[in-house]
């Protein structure tokens, strides 16, 4: 595989080799890993075929995968506390002297260290009041023992946080240090907890901009906000494991997973060759391939940034070579990093429907979510486009006409994959797999496709490799979701949503101005806040409010995905602007500066998509 497709971390995020038992242990964790999502792909894939065939299937299974995406989320969460690559929010520290950056760094360990052990003793609790309840997952597997690597997984994400605060074991003395007073501090405080609430969240805002991760940040609010309204702090990991194991919340591991086999693959060099050979001679055409590529990326990496780490590399040298300037270059492809993530199967859609339908709305089916983003998904794409045409190069550069034999061969060579998104539309709407199912054919597929078709990966040392990256994000991820759903516990326990709907009925009277209220609060939202968080959070908030003036539950999650889309391009916190800044080696500032005109043009997709309701409803109305 070549460089430029490979999502490895940089130098700055790769650990030191490990050697002896350390290599061991690492070499254990990953195949752990590997084996949890191996099985989440097996087992759905055989149901159909017993199903089909046998008019039988495997007993328990749909538990059991459900239950190894709680393995998965913790397994990778710990491989994500390892290797350093547990997202965070602030970039301060990277501006700092190095001094400072130090005592920064320890300061926010140490805090993140102090909140995953309240969150380990809360889920030990958890576990304790759900052993006496005798439930069996399967085979004789009591549910309770599963549930235990809750706390295992926060017990080893904690030691590693304490273990990354410094290079050097005085640092790692100093961290473990102002871990334990804080600890004591909170355990036998003789002033009363409610007192506190306050003090803390101050000091856990000066943690996330010591460079705390996001999921302490989360988690921290809701351990402070529940212990200081004292209330158990069982609920963070109850609703973690909740969230964990929804029924249709495989679906995103097992797409990701597809996703990561054709970064990893070949697919992005055939695929630019394949647009490259169709739209290539046309006037714009460079931005045209730009545009389509990273959608149909985009639709299975699920908007992490994966998009622009996976065809950055081949997406500029054509934008430039074509004549487009550096700038205009830099600024599309950051751009069109998150276009695509209304089309299925994506995963922020399915986050949606799952959150949207536990939070007192009409059941939001994914279908509908896919259905209803169709439409907008092509209008943005249509403006992102047409952005890249008006500013390409004035006079047409020397090349070659259409050649329709080149384009065939093309065609013919990425054909493979161009059936993806075909096995996935039709297993996920034709009504003969489920969406877990339909998931777990495709990442199956992909692999075949990646491994036995093309040989781009190799199984034995490839895949694993692969299969482990997917495993540290989707960890990642669900930590943040596990405990943000904590969070959110705390605000409707608070009655936050519903005294938020009375005062926006009372201050509110037009359904139009209340649209354009969520446009402006999401767009804030976006630039503070990951988009799975931000689902897991803010969505319980605004499904209240929009029932108050009726707007339809579709409509308002197209809304909500196209705003939070922009915040991946918006300051300070926009992912793609980082990613693009990495992957390009250019100052985040420089790459702001030139995502600024792809934000505008999104923008007006964005309102478009809000005023014009029928671009959302018509097609789930049509297609039922």
């Amino acid at each position: 595989m070549s460089e430029s497709t490979s999502l490895s971390p940089g130098p700055d995020q790769a650990a030191s080799p490990p050697s002896g038992w350390r290599r061991r242990l690492r070499h254990g964790e990953n195949a752990l890993v590997v084996i949890a999502l191996v099985l989440m792909v097996l087992l759905p894939c055989a149901e159909i075929v017993l199903r089909k065939f046998f008019n039988s299937g495997i007993p328990a299974a749909t538990p059991l995968v459900q239950h190894l995406v709680l393995a998965v989320g913790m397994l990778g969460g710990a491989l994500a506390a390892r290797d350093k690559r547990l997202l965070s929010l602030s970039t301060l520290t990277q501006i700092l002297r190095p001094a400072a950056r130090r005592w920064a760094q320890i300061f926010g360990n140490a805090f993140a260290a102090v909140i995953t052990i309240f969150l380990a003793k809360a889920a030990g609790d958890f576990v304790v009041a759900s052993r006496g309840l005798n439930k069996m997952l399967g085979y004789g597997i009591p549910i309770w023992t599963v549930q235990t690597l809750l706390v295992i997984g926060f017990a080893i994400i904690a030691v590693r946080l304490l273990w990354h605060a410094d290079s050097t074991w005085m640092g790692r003395a100093v961290a473990l240090a102002l871990t334990g007073i804080m600890l004591l501090a909170a355990w036998w405080s003789p002033v009363a907890p409610e007192s506190l609430r306050w003090p803390l969240l101050l000091v856990l805002l000066a943690a996330t901009v010591c460079g705390a991760p996001i999921f302490c940040i989360l988690g921290g609010a809701a351990v402070i906000l529940l212990w200081t309204g004292g209330e158990p702090l069982a609920s963070i990991p109850s609703n973690h494991y909740r969230l964990t194991t929804n029924p249709t919340l495989p679906s995103i591991p097992l797409f990701t997973l597809a996703g990561y086999f054709l970064a990893e693959g070949g697919a992005a060099q055939r695929l630019v060759s394949l647009f490259n050979a169709w739209f290539g001679t046309l006037r714009g055409g460079p931005a045209i391939i730009a545009v389509i590529v990273c959608a149909f990326f985009t639709s299975f990496t699920g908007a992490s940034g994966v998009t622009i780490l996976a065809l950055g590399g081949l997406l500029m040298p054509i934008l430039v070579s074509s004549g487009y300037s550096p700038r205009h270059s830099l600024g599309l492809i950051t751009g069109a990093g998150s276009l695509g993530l209304l089309f299925p199967p994506c995963l922020p859609p399915i986050l949606y429907a799952i959150v949207a339908s536990g939070s007192g709305a009409a059941s939001v089916s994914m279908e509908e979510i896919f259905k209803g983003g169709l439409l907008p998904g092509l209008v943005l794409m249509l403006l992102a486009g047409a952005w890249g045409v008006w500013c390409g190069p004035k006079r047409e550069t020397t090349r070659a006409g259409f050649n329709l034999a080149e384009a065939g061969r093309a065609f013919w060579i990425a054909k493979w994959e161009l059936l993806i998104p075909v096995i996935a539309l039709v297993a996920l709407f034709g009504g003969w797999a489920t969406p877990v199912e339909a998931a777990a054919i495709t990442a199956l597929y992909a692999f075949s496709v990646e491994t036995f078709i093309y040989r781009d990966l190799r199984l034995g040392k490839d895949v694993p490799r692969v299969i482990t990256e997917c495993g540290l994000l989707i960890g990642g991820v669900l930590l943040i979701l596990g405990v943000a759903l904590g969070f959110t516990h705390f605000l409707i326990d608070a009655q936050i949503p519903d005294q938020g709907a009375t005062w926006v009925a009372g201050a509110v009277k037009s359904k139009w101005l209340f649209l354009l209220l969520v446009n402006v609060f999401l767009l804030g939202v976006g630039c503070l806040m990951d988009i799975y968080s931000a689902i897991v959070v803010v969505v319980p908030l605004l499904v209240p409010m929009a029932q108050v003036f009726g707007v339809d539950m579709t409509h308002l999650g197209v809304i909500f995905l196209v705003n939070l889309q922009l915040g991946y391009l918006t300051p300070p916190v926009g992912m793609n602007l980082f990613l693009a800044s990495y992957r390009f080696d250019k100052p985040v500032g420089e790459v702001t500066r030139a995502a600024l005109p792809m934000l505008a043009v999104l923008l007006i997709g964005v309102l478009l998509i809000t005023y014009l309701p029928w671009l959302t409803t018509w097609l789930p109305g049509m297609w039922k």
